[in-house]
């Protein structure tokens, strides 16, 4: 999500950027002695960050209208720009990168030469609000939000459609409402067998989970946690990756084990990079940042 209300609600700057520890089970997510790094700032608004398969990191600086490059060497690029006021990112299996594409409520696939394809338009011939977050499964479908934030770059009438998940089988181009009943839905992410998908009411202050059932249904929904997400991640030990005021971490019962408070006004994305996916970088309000970790990322982040 990117919207100036945040920095009007959460005005706050932490004094600095720590780790607190919700749990006796301390350093079990983190690297010894690791800490929140600040790689780079500057930027208007962080957001959507995502990593290829060689562990680069891929986010958007969404007001500019650009994304960004953080190779594993540590060196900052524009990889793209105009992007279409890009948001959430995500890579597939064969290397594309995909983006919920804000300037004009579209959903792209940039392919691996900087080449841009519009998947996505509209709805039922009705114009999305704008595509948030994403997130792919093992089959190479996409599953995204679609909630409201109205654009001051827009030139478009109001709302036309309610804020809705969606899922696009892998393949073709068009998508088909799974969820219709959340206030706000937002942050998405799956687990890497396909099983298990999370979606953030971040209007109703609330996550949860379902269990994936073959062909792009959703059955059993439940509470996970009574916290609502901007964006979100998840590791190899199954825990799930809330952003907002910094970074929460629950377990995969829904309990909180992990705070990681960051110097930001608003902590909006995060994703694991880095060769061995033991980096979780950080987006938040104008700047990148990263935390050296124990686990590691898992399926597309």
């Amino acid at each position: 999500m990117y919207t100036s209300t945040w920095f009007r609600i959460f005005g706050l700057v932490f004094a600095g950027a720590v780790i607190s520890t919700a749990t006796a089970r301390a350093g079990d997510l983190f690297a010894a002695g690791a800490k929140p790094q600040k790689l780079a700032g500057d930027f208007k608004f962080t957001e959507g960050p995502a990593s290829d398969e060689q562990g680069n990191v891929f986010f958007t600086d969404q007001p500019n209208d650009r994304i960004m490059k953080w190779s594993v060497e540590g060196k900052l690029t524009t990889y793209k720009q105009p992007c279409g006021r890009a948001n959430g990112l995500c890579f597939d299996r064969a290397g594309n990168l995909w983006a919920c594409a804000d300037e004009k409520n579209e959903l792209w696939k940039i392919r691996a030469d900087g080449t841009p394809q519009v998947i996505l338009k509209d709805f039922d011939g009705k114009l999305m609000n704008g595509p948030n977050d994403l997130w792919i499964d093992p089959s190479g479908g996409v599953w995204f939000t679609d909630p409201y934030y109205k654009r001051d770059y827009w030139k478009r009438g109001p709302s036309e459609l309610p804020q809705q998940v969606y899922y696009l089988m892998a393949g073709t181009r068009v998508a088909a409402v799974v969820v219709s009943d959340l206030k706000q839905p937002n942050g998405i992410i799956g687990t890497p067998d396909g099983k298990t998908l999370y979606i953030a009411d971040i209007g109703a202050g609330k996550t949860y989970k379902y269990t994936i059932v073959k062909g792009g249904y959703l059955e059993g929904k439940t509470l996970f946690c009574e916290q609502g997400s901007d964006g979100m991640t998840i590791d190899d030990q199954g825990n799930v990756y809330l952003t907002g005021k910094g970074v929460s971490v629950y377990n995969p019962a829904g309990k909180k084990i992990e705070q990681i408070d960051i110097s930001e006004p608003w902590t909006a994305n995060v994703c694991f990079g880095g060769k061995e996916r033991r980096t979780l970088f950080i987006t938040a309000s104008t700047s990148l940042y990263s935390l050296e970790m124990q686990v590691k990322g898992v399926g597309s982040q």
